[in-house]
């Protein structure tokens, strides 16, 4: 099972649509989501988030003040961040690129059916990277580019099993999956995932998969 069930999970909407926004509001409070706020702008949604402090951010890279990714950027500096999962029309390259380096945890496009929608949601609050098909792979590219520049030879030490996990992270699999993979519960692997992030001074899954792609631990 998954760490969260919807009823548990606090999601903010932020979208300049009234009608798309109230929407995507409705159907995650018929799916048992808390929907904690829904905003039009880019500065009342950080402003509110550090109020209401949601654990999901469902949000829109087009606003008439602040474009998604600078929110991206100013709600991962809350004192209790939020994961954030953009859900926009654009499935142009340069629009997720700039979203997952602002620090989005996920990219849905809005063609996505209600359901995958929703368990992005539930997804993203576990700790998963989602993304809409065949944008995870363009990720994975970009990053794999990154990983050939030149990085500092000397990194943290991490333990053996925190190497394992962060192995099949980089492999995309899922916490539950990597949890059943090793026999270990859902709790204990995002301990694991947590602590690498704190040795690593990384701030998300996304990061984390670009780190263990340049030290080849996607490998076979």
């Amino acid at each position: 099972m998954l760490k969260y069930a919807a009823d548990m999970v606090r999601v903010m909407v932020v979208d300049d649509h009234p009608m798309w926004r109230d929407g995507v509001a409705r159907d995650l409070a018929e799916a048992g989501y808390e929907v904690v706020a829904a905003v039009g702008e880019g500065r009342q949604a950080v402003r509110v988030a550090q109020a209401v402090r949601p654990d999901v951010v469902v949000l829109d890279l087009q606003l008439p003040d602040l474009s998604g990714a600078e929110v991206a950027r100013g709600l991962a500096t809350l004192e209790s961040p939020p994961r954030v999962l953009v859900l926009s029309a654009s499935a142009e390259q340069e629009d997720v690129l700039e979203a997952v380096k602002a620090g989005a945890s996920g990219y849905l496009v809005k063609s996505a059916q209600r359901e995958e929608f929703l368990d992005a949601v539930r997804r993203t609050a576990d700790g998963d990277a989602v993304f809409t098909p065949g944008l995870a792979g363009l990720v994975l590219g970009e990053y794999r580019r990154l990983a050939a520049q030149p990085t500092p030879a000397e990194g943290p030490r991490l333990t053996d099993r925190e190497t394992e996990v962060l192995r099949l992270v980089a492999k995309g699999l899922s916490y539950k999956q990597i949890a059943d993979r090793l026999v270990l519960s859902h709790r204990t692997v995002q301990n694991h995932v947590q602590n690498t992030l704190n040795k690593l001074q990384l701030h998300n899954r996304v990061e984390l998969v670009r780190y263990a792609i340049e030290q080849g631990l996607d490998e076979d």
